[in-house]
């Protein structure tokens, strides 16, 4: 049976995107979404997204790294599929209910509400996550947020100087992170701008991430580092983060399609 499916991208972080909303698909294995994610033998993405109906929402979206396992939330991935919608719409994740709300800016995301109890990132112990007493070599007193997803956040003076590929991976599968990390490495430019670099679990390192940069914008604000509105530059691009009064995040950025076509589902095991 050949399915068919979309190849989308927001900053450069791409997917690929199967819709089983009004069609059969086969049941998603890790085994699987990793074949397909392969860049040499499949078709290649960090993440593949699986739509389908849902009770909660207008849509539900099941994510599933390159290396298989399936996570909780992916902004750049829910503005791709706000873009595929073309229209206001309520995502059912594993992560909770998000909004996407297309326009002429690119695709707005309600993130809902960051959490910052330790248990809740979640972490092996009860730790202090807003200054986190902790090291990995020269980078140190972090803090962690949860975004729909984990991550742990480091403030250095030149993100671009930190050897990611190498203490990422380290990081990431620490024993203080029972369910892994993404871990972020940032500079505040100024009050109203960051850089940004992610590793990103069970990825590596990435172009863009967009639940990296709400979680990185949060931590900032929560240090008083920034204003409540600003501006992450990642490789990939920009996206605009804001953490509104009422306690919520929304990301704003573009997303675009890049080609359709389908695939022998036999051929990767299915």
């Amino acid at each position: 049976m050949r399915l068919p499916f979309i190849k989308m991208y927001g900053l450069g972080n791409d997917f690929i995107v199967i819709d089983g909303r009004s069609a059969a698909v086969p049941v998603m294995t890790a085994r699987l979404a990793a074949a397909l994610a392969d860049r040499h033998t499949g078709i290649g993405c960090d993440q593949l997204i699986v739509l389908g109906p849902s009770d909660l929402a207008d849509v539900q979206m099941r994510i599933f790294n390159h290396d298989g396992g399936e996570v909780e939330a992916c902004g750049n991935a829910t503005r791709a599929v706000g873009l595929l919608l073309g229209v206001p719409a309520t995502i059912d994740t594993l992560g909770g209910l998000l909004s996407v709300d297309p326009g002429a800016d690119g695709v707005a995301v309600d993130m809902g509400e960051p959490r910052f109890e330790w248990d809740q990132i979640p972490l092996a112990y009860p730790v202090d996550t807003h200054h986190m007493p902790v090291a990995f070599e020269t980078l140190e007193n972090p803090t962690a947020v949860n975004v729909g997803n984990p991550h742990v956040i480091f403030f250095v003076p030149d993100c671009d100087a930190i050897e990611l590929d190498r203490l990422g991976p380290v990081i990431e599968h620490d024993p203080l992170f029972p369910e892994r990390v993404n871990v972020n490495v940032a500079t505040i430019e100024s009050r109203s701008r960051i850089r940004l670099r992610v590793w990103e679990r069970g990825v590596g390192e990435t172009l863009a991430c967009g639940t990296g940069a709400c979680a990185t914008a949060v931590g900032a604000m929560r240090r008083g580092l920034t204003e409540r509105d600003v501006t992450v530059a990642l490789p990939g691009g920009e996206l605009a983060i804001a953490w509104t009064a009422a306690g919520r995040i929304t990301m704003t950025g573009p997303a675009s399609e890049s080609f359709r076509g389908s695939f022998d589902s036999a051929a990767f095991g299915a």
